[in-house]
């Protein structure tokens, strides 16, 4: 009978073992002998965007511990990142209304590939690989006509960009690909922008949330759910995938911050959306604003974030209840660890749940964080 620790000792084997896989030997190698010693240690590696303390923006890879591994530089601040299923290459995109979007391999040794949005459209802030890893996926806006795009890049072949599809509604967000790769879940917040204007949202009173699922061949439309009416003021926003098809979805309120709607729910393909049924304190905790959403599939959990609340939620799947509640100050990005999840924040801490505060970097965290390897 294998015992715990070495259940434990095996996982981060065959974690290393992926990542390296992708970043290459000679990358490992070349590590200084803390980064060295913290890889050796390490569970899993994880990626986010970040601002230094020069104020330049940039990308790094970083251990469950905080330490970070290494680093590349972006042009402007980026937002949420997507990573390839099939050689771990991630993209960071700018965030809205940015108009780059840059892809680089786990090592950080080639030149990275800029992405640059064509006329009349930019990136909304967030992407997703195809399940075979051939073709990237971002969400972007036509701000002359109003509508949200999905953009379609061969990955393949320098990111050439080889066509789009609609997403079916307004200020689309986060998106997931299917673990069956047939399709496209796409968090059409409903917020209309455009960048003459900045950030600055534009339709608040006539505010159009959906979620949609889109055929990831044709780009036709297979399914969509448009909020009721009641809740058109929640601004559908990130996504991430549960068992069995489900998509578990995260929103962030525009109306009165007294209100306490639904934050966060999930639907799967042929089945209309279920809210979780959040206590009114955890809502309030949440400050009516999810800032990323996280699961947990090994262990059936969902993580909520929110940097407005400066909280962390887990939730059980299966039932909906709320496990636990803990303050984290600044809370940003939100990612699956070996047991529950790990937290960035802005002001440069890298915790797991039930951890201490965790390490802290010289780095600002931004909003999201991805786990490479597991």
């Amino acid at each position: 009978m294998i015992q715990p620790q070495a259940c434990l000792a095996r996982t981060r084997l065959i974690d290393r073992r992926a990542f390296l896989r992708m970043a290459g030997s000679a990358w490992a190698a070349s590590l200084a002998p803390a980064q060295a010693f913290a890889l050796q240690r390490a569970d899993a590696v994880y990626a986010s965007a970040f601002m230094g303390p020069d104020g330049r923006f940039g990308l790094a890879t970083m251990t469950e511990d905080g330490i970070i591994l290494d680093r590349v530089l972006l042009p402007a601040r980026a937002h949420g990142l997507a990573v390839s299923p099939t050689r771990g290459t991630v993209v960071a995109f700018a965030r809205r209304p940015g108009i780059f979007a840059l892809a680089a391999d786990p090592d950080f040794a080639r030149p990275p590939v800029t992405i640059a949005a064509v006329e009349g459209r930019h990136f909304f802030g967030h992407g997703a690989f195809s399940r075979d890893g051939r073709r990237l996926f971002a969400t972007e806006n036509d701000f002359e006509a109003n509508r949200g795009m999905i953009g379609v890049y061969d990955a393949s072949d320098g990111f050439r960009r080889l066509g789009e599809f609609p997403s079916y509604g307004i200020g689309p967000h986060d998106m997931a690909a299917s673990e069956d790769g047939r399709f496209l879940a796409v968090a059409n917040g409903g917020i209309e922008t455009h960048p003459d204007h900045g950030r600055a949202k534009l339709n608040l009173e006539r505010m159009a949330p959906s979620l949609a699922l889109i055929d990831t061949e044709s780009g036709a439309l297979v399914q969509r759910h448009a909020l009721p009416a009641a809740l058109n003021r929640l601004s559908t926003r990130h996504l991430d995938l549960g068992e069995k098809g489900r998509i578990w979805f995260a929103c962030q309120y525009e109306g009165a911050r007294g209100d306490r709607p639904p934050l966060a729910g999930s639907f799967a393909p042929g089945e209309p959306i279920a809210f979780l049924d959040l206590p009114e304190d955890t809502t309030a905790a949440l400050a009516n604003y999810v800032g990323a959403i996280a699961v947990n599939r090994a262990e059936g959990l969902i993580g909520l974030a929110s940097p407005k609340g400066g909280v962390e939620v887990v939730v059980e799947a299966a039932s909906g209840r709320v496990l636990e509640t803990r303050t984290r100050a600044d809370a940003a990005g939100i990612a699956p660890a070996m047991h529950g999840f790990a937290v960035t924040s802005y002001d440069g801490r890298f915790t797991e749940t039930g951890g201490q505060e965790g390490a802290r970097s010289q780095v600002a965290w931004d909003q999201h964080v991805v786990r490479l390897a597991s």
